[in-house]
């Protein structure tokens, strides 16, 4: 696109699934809108990534709408049942507190387990379909501001000219820090490992997490004899395994998970990634929105920060749609704050949440071991508490977008 300007109706920034399918939304929802996803990695590599994320029913829902399902299904495993235990790291056995069946009260499972890439490259190819422009490797280097369209630059030397310009760059986006946006942020001295794990026996569908003293560490089963492994560790003991040795690794991790699984092998890269919550003060500004994890990043403990992105994406697809359909303008300030009133409340209480379980679960002082430790057996004997949780899980807490329940917008 070099010395180019090129134009559409939004401007995504960032081909990640929240990006992507926001993408798809807006193309699917309304014919003949122009929309343009800018992406810092090339096609193949984003669906190329090996890890993988649990896909709530809600989000589930919402990709069959979209038409993408249907391509991610045949690697999707779906989560059967989980249980969660509370333990030290050397304590002989992990007495189990709590368990949940993972199907709502539809029956359907509360969440599938998906590869990143599959679901990356299935919602490429739908957005090809639909006629959205991909504009990759490249990204947004600036963007002005004007009263009717934003311009955005492009590191390539072209432009993009637009009337709405959708930040889904990340936890650390630039383009939030551009707009002026400030964050409440914090670091919780926590990083994430995460790779798979390949195993001899099978997992039955089954989820795992283990509250220890550094952090939860859960299993989450994928496909085959597989599990997809979220281990957080203090900063400093997370980096020197991710950099250390395969056997000390491999050690390390046996002895948190156990043998119930036979034998286990490491089956992918290991990453380790900081841990920390960072809320944006403002989701919109006039011609601009906030996305995903541009919008809030927050700690893995429940499995719902790619959630809540989906979440974002169906709320501010059908504000975008509706406002659209009546001759409205996508970028105006009135339209984007109907996104926003939606969305903060349900952002802001799902941080404190995870926010105040990890700091719950992630020490090792006896009062609070005490505490927690009932509170988990008080849940497990009571049936109406368990649907709840098991219904917030799936992603139905709140007033839902039409996505969500599987209604087109």
């Amino acid at each position: 696109m070099t010395g180019s300007e090129q134009h559409a109706d939004v401007v995504v920034a960032g081909g990640g699934y929240v990006g992507l399918s926001l993408a798809v939304a807006l193309a699917d929802a309304v014919p003949g809108i122009a929309v343009a996803v800018i992406d810092l990695r090339r096609p193949a590599d984003a669906a190329a990534d090996l890890r993988a994320s649990a896909i709530a029913a809600a989000a589930r829902r919402m990709l069959e709408t979209l038409g993408v399902w249907s391509a991610i299904e045949p690697d999707a495993q779906p989560i059967l049942d989980m249980v969660v235990t509370d333990s030290r790291l050397d304590d002989v056995t992990r007495p189990v507190f709590l368990t949940f069946d993972g199907r709502t009260e539809d029956g359907e499972p509360f969440a599938h387990m998906v590869p990143n890439g599959r679901l990356v490259g299935a919602l490429l190819d739908r957005a090809a379909a639909l006629g959205v422009r991909i504009v990759a490797p490249d990204r947004v280097t600036d963007f002005s501001v004007g009263d009717d369209d934003v311009r955005v630059t492009l590191a390539s030397g072209g432009t993009l000219r637009g009337r709405l310009l959708v930040a889904a760059d990340g936890v650390r986006s630039r383009l939030r820090a551009f707009a002026g946006i400030r964050t409440a942020s914090w670091s919780y001295g926590q990083s994430g490992i995460v790779t798979t794990i390949a195993h001899e026996r099978p997992h039955d569908g089954r989820a795992e997490e283990h509250f220890l003293p550094a952090g939860p560490f859960a299993t989450l089963p994928l496909t085959g004899n597989r599990s997809s492994l979220v281990w957080t560790e203090r900063t400093e003991v997370a980096d020197r395994l991710v950099r250390g040795d395969d056997m000390v690794f491999e050690v390390e991790l046996i002895r948190r998970l156990g043998h119930h699984l036979g034998e286990v092998r490491v089956d992918g890269p290991r990453v380790a990634y900081p841990l920390g919550l960072t809320l944006a003060r403002d989701f919109v500004k006039p011609r601009f929105a906030l996305v995903g994890d541009a919008a809030h990043g927050i700690h893995p403990i429940a499995g719902q920060g790619l959630n809540l992105g989906f979440r974002d994406v169906a709320a501010l697809a059908e504000v975008l749609a509706d406002a659209l359909r009546i001759g409205g303008d996508p970028g105006a300030i009135d339209v984007l704050e109907g996104y926003e009133r939606w969305r903060r409340f349900d952002t802001w209480q799902m941080a404190a949440v995870t926010d105040v379980l990890n700091r719950l679960f992630s020490n090792d002082l006896a009062p609070v071991r005490i505490v927690r430790d009932v509170g988990l057996g008080l849940v497990d004997r009571l049936p109406v508490l368990k649907r709840y949780f098991i219904g917030e899980a799936a992603g139905g807490g709140g007033a839902q977008p039409k996505l969500l329940t599987g209604a087109a917008i």
